[in-house]
C-alpha cells in the first residue's frame, strides 16, 4: 500500500518532509500554486534512500499475501537479496514504519503529479476530485495490501498513527489543490475531506467496475454532498449576520 510514512527512514518523526506553499499562483512552468515537498529520504540526504524505497515496495508486495508483518519484512529483504538484518536496519520500527514511509511518499507523489498536470485553471471542486483520484488510482497500491494495511491501522495500538496518516494525506490533497486558508476553515476543510477520502478508499477496495468508474462516481457524489453543506453554511451565515449586528446595537 502506498500510504506514506513520517520522518526519515531511520525512524525520525521530524517534519522535515513537510511541503511548503510556493509564493504565487502559476503553472508548473512558472511558479506553481502547489506545494513542493522536501525529500528527507532523497539520495543526497540519505544514502539508503533507493534501497529503502525498493524494500518498502517489496514489503507491500509481500503484504498482499502475508500481511504487514515482520515475517513479510524479512521475506522482502530476502527477495532483494539483502544481508541478514539489513531489512530491520532500514526499518527498525518494523512494518508499521515501512507503511508510514510509503504513505508519506504517496502523498508527495500526489502533490508532484498535480503540479505536473497543471490543474490551476480548474475549479477547486475539480482539483480536489483530481487529487483524490490520483492518490487512490496511482499511489494507493494493490487492493489487498491496502486492505491489510487498514486492518493493521485499525488496531487500537495504531489508532493515533492511522489518524496522523489520514491527516497528512488530506492536508497534502488540500495543498495540492491550492488551498491557502489559515482560519478555522483550514480545519473544517480537512475534516470534511477526511470523510470523503476515507469513504472513497473503502468503496474502491470492493469496486470491480471497469477502470473503477463506480468509485469515481461515488467520489463525485460525496464531493457534491460537501459542496451542498458549504452552500448551506454560507446561507445560514448570511441569515444570521444582520441579526447579530442588530443585537450589538442594542
Amino acid at each position: 500500500m502506498h500510504t506514506n510514512m513520517p520522518g526519515n527512514g531511520s525512524g525520525d518523526n521530524s517534519e522535515a518532509g513537510r511541503y511548503h506553499r510556493a509564493a504565487l499562483l502559476g503553472s508548473p512552468s512558472q511558479i506553481p500554486i502547489f506545494p513542493t515537498m522536501n525529500a528527507p529520504n532523497s539520495p543526497e540526504n540519505d544514502p539508503d534512500a533507493d534501497l529503502r524505497d525498493r524494500l518498502a515496495d517489496a514489503l507491500a508486495t509481500e503484504a498482499a499475501f502475508d500481511g504487514w508483518t515482520r515475517a513479510a519484512l524479512s521475506a522482502a529483504g530476502r527477495q532483494l537479496e539483502l544481508p541478514p538484518g539489513e531489512a530491520e536496519r532500514l526499518f527498525p520500527g518494523g512494518p508499521i514504519q515501512a507503511l508510514t514511509y510509503l504513505s508519506k511518499r504517496s502523498d508527495q507523489r500526489t502533490v508532484e503529479d498535480m503540479e505536473k498536470e497543471g490543474v490551476a485553471g480548474l475549479k477547486i471542486r475539480d482539483r480536489i476530485r483530481q487529487a483524490v483520484r490520483i492518490r487512490i488510482e496511482r499511489h494507493a497500491g494493490e487492493r489487498e495490501a491496502v486492505r491489510r494495511a487498514l486492518a493493521l491501522l485499525a488496531l487500537p495500538l495504531n489508532g493515533a498513527m492511522a489518524l496522523k496518516l489520514l491527516y497528512r494525506t488530506v492536508d497534502a490533497i488540500w495543498y495540492a489543490a491550492g488551498d491557502a486558508s489559515t482560519d478555522f476553515n483550514f480545519y473544517t476543510k480537512r475534516a470534511m475531506l477526511a470523510g470523503v477520502y476515507s469513504s472513497t478508499l473503502l468503496y474502491w477496495l470492493n469496486d470491480r467496475s471497469p477502470a473503477s468508474e463506480a468509485t469515481w462516481g461515488f467520489l463525485d457524489r460525496r464531493i457534491d454532498d460537501v459542496m451542498r453543506i458549504e452552500r448551506l453554511k454560507s446561507q445560514v451565515s448570511s441569515w444570521t449576520r444582520p441579526t447579530t449586528r442588530a443585537a450589538s446595537r442594542r
